[in-house]
């Protein structure tokens, strides 16, 4: 007797199904992709119940005749490829014929559909996979897609869906991310007679960045692009203090098809650098256009990832784009971002009430003719020369942060993040050019260590030597620290050597991974820490190095330097300002 069957071709579909289709908001990415294949520039969709009692797709893209109709719901039926070799070459965003077919065999569904420029549409009507009418109807011309009751003839999928807002989070998230690469689409969608999300046509793609990521957001996203043969790359980048716990903001687009690939999230993080702190995910969009033939689409039921034919150069196209793009960063302590404090500090501000007169901040100096042999040529008024040479500093607080005036307001600058930076900097570059200075220590410090960091001191431990430490051991689990960077003041060394074991300790880590590892560690135990009472001269001093720095805006790890409090920000706290 035979155990081996054929199954029958009605639970063969509802197999494949659970490839394409897992939940309402994957029916919607499929039904979408569709209309935006069909050349529709106008979508509307309706959802009931998180799309789990009802989906409903409508467009006015080219439509599909009767027999179109008849053939859209048989399996691996499709108009975007005839062959096997046009899998290269694919410009659409589906390809498979599997989406209308897998969706049929799940779900009760109606397609209605009229071609442009015909008088009559059809409605085809299936339920569960087989086809139940098919009739003429009047429609207007485009196609509307209609689901009920997705996985009613599979209970026990059903029952792994979500509660209802779960499941409408999941569609406005699919939607969004296939509207935003397209602004020349207007997109719609209502919950019944609730409106959720209404995306209008444009030609400016901030009006749909400013549509999906607010507009403060979308106003502040610095752009940049470049294009190495024929692969093209275009980002917009939100600055690093917008950055969020979750990478839910990051949109990455491939021949405007939406990915999830590790390769442009890795490369995007490492554009950003020390801007933002670990765990942190920037707000950016990422679009990225090569010739098909560079990719593979083909990969996964979803089509959600992309395999490169070149991965190095896509990654460092990516990674030199984003750091371009950052360089539009406003740098508080350069001369050249200053505004002229001769003008208002309210003249880029426009207030519909005022309680009281906008406040000059900077008061005319009087006019004095100067002797006819003393003039000279007209220069910045004299008030300017405060911020020519950088912020002026008013004081400490808290004997933490740094209070500086600036032409836009006040500046509080994070002495320990500031200090960080400068000596992580330098001691990166030091290390990188080998020229190092190391400071031998006339009592050397012992170091107890356990078992393990024992193990680890003795297999890794000569690799210390390239950051400026030297360690011997000394016996036993005993090793005596002898030397030490003489760029490090007042360290507690027996605590950073025991942070850095972990960073010795992972194997995994290339030598330039531990190098910043370990510079991280020593600058953030070599720098001034909170609580340290500095003079004027030394607040001067701090502020003038760090304005030397490669990235003055945030310390090693990613923490923000400063932060600014504009004079407007002010007015509107002390109700001058309504």
């Amino acid at each position: 007797m035979n155990i081996i069957r054929i199954l029958p071709e009605t639970v063969a579909c509802q197999i494949a199904a659970g490839e394409v289709v897992d939940r309402p908001a994957s029916v919607i990415r499929e039904l979408t992709d569709n209309s935006i294949d069909a050349g529709a520039d106008r979508i509307s969709i309706t959802i009931d119940r998180g799309g789990k009692r009802r989906i409903k797709v409508s467009d006015n893209g080219a439509g599909m005749s009767k027999d179109d109709l008849l053939l859209c719901v048989e399996r691996h039926a499709t108009s975007k490829i005839q062959r096997a070799s046009d899998l290269m070459s694919v410009q659409s965003l589906g390809f498979r014929g599997e989406a209308l077919p897998s969706i049929a065999a799940v779900s009760r569904m109606q397609i209605t559909s009229l071609p442009h420029g015909h008088i009559t549409g059809h409605r085809l009507a299936i339920s569960g996979g087989k086809m139940l009418t098919i009739e003429e109807t009047g429609a207007p011309p485009g196609t509307t897609v209609e689901v009920k009751d997705l996985f009613f003839n599979i209970p026990a999928r059903r029952k792994f869906l979500r509660a209802v807002s779960t499941e409408t989070d999941h569609i406005v998230d699919v939607l969004s991310r296939i509207a935003m690469a397209f602004p020349e689409i207007s997109f719609r969608l209502d919950d019944g007679a609730r409106q959720i999300m209404h995306l209008p046509a444009s030609e400016d793609p901030r009006s749909r960045l400013a549509g999906l990521l607010g507009r403060k957001t979308a106003e502040a996203m610095l752009t940049g692009e470049a294009k190495e043969d024929n692969l093209r790359v275009r980002v917009y980048a939100a600055p690093p203090d917008l950055a969020r716990a979750r990478a839910d903001r990051l949109y990455l687009y491939v021949n405007q098809r939406h990915i999830r690939d590790r390769l442009v999230t890795k490369a995007i993080l490492q554009g950003y650098g020390k801007r933002i702190m670990k765990g942190q995910y920037p707000q950016a969009v990422v679009f990225i256009h090569t010739d098909p033939l560079e990719i593979d689409v083909n990969v996964h039921p979803t089509k959600q990832e992309i395999r490169f034919r070149k991965t190095n150069r896509v990654f460092q196209l990516i990674v030199s784009t984003v750091e371009k793009a950052l360089e539009g960063l406003p740098r508080p302590f350069s001369t050249q971002t200053r505004m002229d404090p001769s003008q208002k500090a309210f003249q880029q501000k426009t207030w519909n009430v005022v309680s009281e007169p906008a406040w000059e901040y900077f008061p005319r100096m009087e006019a004095r003719e100067a002797p006819p042999s003393r003039q000279t040529p007209a220069g910045p008024p004299p008030e300017a020369s405060l911020f020519t040479t950088g912020p002026k500093i008013i004081g400490q607080l808290g004997l933490t942060y740094i209070l500086c005036e600036t032409a836009n307001g006040l500046m509080i600058v994070d002495q320990h993040a500031a200090h960080e930076r400068i000596v992580y900097e330098r001691l990166k570059k030091s290390l990188l050019a080998q020229q190092v200075e190391m400071q031998t220590l006339l009592i050397p410090h012992e170091l107890e260590l356990s078992t393990r960091e024992t193990r680890i001191m003795l297999e890794r431990g000569d690799a210390l030597r390239g950051f400026g430490l030297e360690v011997a051991h000394f016996g036993g689990n005993t090793f005596l620290l002898t030397a030490v960077p003489a760029l490090l003041k007042n360290v507690d060394w027996p605590s950073l050597l025991s942070e850095l074991m972990p960073e010795l300790a992972k194997r995994d880590l290339d030598q330039a991974e531990l190098l910043d590892a370990c510079i991280m560690l020593m600058a953030c135990h070599g720098a001034i820490r909170a609580g340290q009472a500095l003079n004027p001269d030394e607040m001067e001093r701090l502020l003038s190095e760090l304005a030397q720095t490669d990235l003055p805006t945030n310390c090693p790890h990613g923490r923000p330097v400063f932060r600014e409090i504009g004079y407007y920000e002010m007015e509107k706290m002390f109700k001058r300002v309504v």
